[in-house]
C-alpha cells in the first residue's frame, strides 16, 4: 500500500494528480523541454521571424507534433500551420486560462531527445557605433544628434 495521507488523497481529488515538472508543462505548452525540437516565442510567431528555422526543423523531424499556444490569433498562424501541413506534421492548439507563457508554438516528439539549443537567437540589427566624444550625453543632446542638429 502506497504512503498516501488522507489530506493527499483529498487534494488529488480536488486539484487532480500532481504531474512531474508541471511548471515546466505549463511553460512548454504541456510538454516537457527535453522533448522540444525548437521553440518559438509569442513575438516570433507573430512576425513570422522564426519560419525558416521552423521550416528547417520540420524538414529534419517529420514525426515531431507541432504545439501552438492557443492565446495568439489564428491570422498569425497561418504560415506556421501551412508549414506543418507541407511537411505532414500534426498540429494541436493548446490553450490553458490558468498559467500564461511566453512560448507561441513548440515542435517536440512524445520522447525525450535532449537538444540543447530550443530556442531561435534573436538576430539584433547593428546600430552604427559613436565614438566616445561622440555620444551624446544629455536627452537634448540626444535629441539633436537623432534629428541631425549638433550642439556646437
Amino acid at each position: 500500500m502506497s504512503n498516501k495521507s488522507v489530506d493527499d488523497y483529498l487534494t488529488d481529488g480536488i486539484y487532480g494528480t500532481r504531474l512531474p515538472k508541471d511548471d515546466e508543462r505549463k511553460q512548454f505548452l504541456g510538454t516537457l523541454r527535453e522533448r522540444i525540437v525548437i521553440a518559438l516565442t509569442i513575438g516570433q510567431v507573430m512576425t513570422d521571424k522564426g519560419l525558416g528555422k521552423l521550416e528547417e526543423a520540420m524538414k529534419n523531424n517529420t514525426q515531431a507534433k507541432l504545439l501552438i499556444n492557443g492565446h495568439v490569433a489564428n491570422k498569425f498562424l497561418k504560415e506556421e500551420k501551412a508549414l506543418a501541413d507541407k511537411y505532414h506534421i500534426p498540429y494541436t492548439t493548446i490553450t490553458d486560462e490558468e498559467s500564461e507563457t511566453d512560448i507561441g508554438a513548440v515542435l517536440t516528439y512524445d520522447y525525450a531527445i535532449d537538444k540543447e539549443d530550443i530556442f531561435i537567437k534573436e538576430e539584433v540589427e547593428n546600430e552604427p557605433k559613436l565614438s566616445p566624444e561622440d555620444k551624446p550625453t544629455s536627452f537634448i543632446a540626444k535629441l539633436k544628434h537623432w534629428f541631425g542638429a549638433s550642439e556646437k
